[in-house]
């Protein structure tokens, strides 16, 4: 599962083939050994991660909405995936 992004701790990454598990394009959210998976609109769909890092991981997903969007595409496409800015 390649990262897509890591800032604060939090690792993000994005199955690209993973339709079958969640039904729809989503990254993975790893932190401390907490594991969650969110879709592309910042809505969690399974797993739970501390609510300090929970906010962070929804206001990267608002700001980088659109390149999430274009990455999943991409990727589908058989194109090279891109990192995406981490928060700062």
């Amino acid at each position: 599962m390649p990262t897509i992004s890591q800032f604060y701790g939090i690792v993000i990454s994005m199955f690209f083939n993973d339709n079958e598990q969640h039904h729809l394009p989503h990254i993975h959210v790893e932190y401390s050994g907490n594991n969650a998976a969110y879709d592309l609109e910042g809505n969690l769909i399974v797993g739970n991660i501390p609510n300090k890092q929970r906010k962070l991981v929804e206001a990267w997903i608002e700001i980088h909405k659109e390149e999430l969007n274009s990455l999943w595409h991409i990727v589908q496409e058989g194109r090279e995936a891109f990192k995406i800015e981490p928060l700062k």
